[in-house]
Formats: C-alpha cells, sequence, structure tokens
C-alpha cells in the first residue's frame, strides 16, 4: 500500500463495537483491515447495482422503442395472473 490517507471516522457505538470485537476475536489484525474489508465488499455491492441497473434501462429503453415501433399486444392482466398461477402450481408440484 504505497499510497495511503489517514483518515478518521465517526461509528455508532454498536457498529464500533462490532469493528473492535471483529479485532479482538483475532478475525483482523486492526480496525482499519476491517474497515478496508468493509469498503471492498461495499465496492462489488455497488458495481452489482449499477450493472442491474443499467440492464434495467436498457430493457425499459427496448419496450419504450418497441411501443414507438407499434410492436406492442393488447394487455391482458386476467391472463398474465392465470399463467403466474400456473407457473406457481407447476413448481409447486415439482417439489
Amino acid at each position: 500500500m504505497a499510497d495511503i490517507e489517514r483518515i478518521t471516522i465517526t461509528l455508532p457505538m454498536d457498529m464500533a463495537a462490532v469493528v473492535k470485537g471483529a479485532v479482538e476475536t483475532g478475525d483482523y489484525a486492526s480496525t482499519s483491515e476491517v474497515v478496508r474489508a468493509a469498503l471492498r465488499d461495499w465496492k462489488m455491492k455497488r458495481a452489482l447495482q449499477l450493472q442491474e441497473l443499467a440492464a434495467l434501462k436498457a430493457d425499459i429503453d427496448k419496450g419504450l422503442a418497441d411501443v414507438a415501433q407499434g410492436r406492442v399486444k393488447d394487455f391482458d392482466a386476467a391472463q398474465i395472473i392465470e399463467r403466474g398461477r400456473q407457473l406457481l402450481a407447476d413448481r409447486s408440484s415439482s417439489v
């Protein structure tokens, strides 16, 4: 770690206790290691969230393009509900 910046953070008592407990039990060598691990996990989770959001936006754009091009069907809620019930029943019977 050639480039290191020292920062100070403030945590609620319960979170501070969890961090200190992780060090006391030997899971981590220092509170800094606990925070670094938590930040790595957060970065990974955030990247996945951003990927999922991008995929959702792409699906929305595709749907809007379909509407603009007239590639739509009538919305039949009863048919959708029945299809969902059938899928659920099929799943329940296979368990």
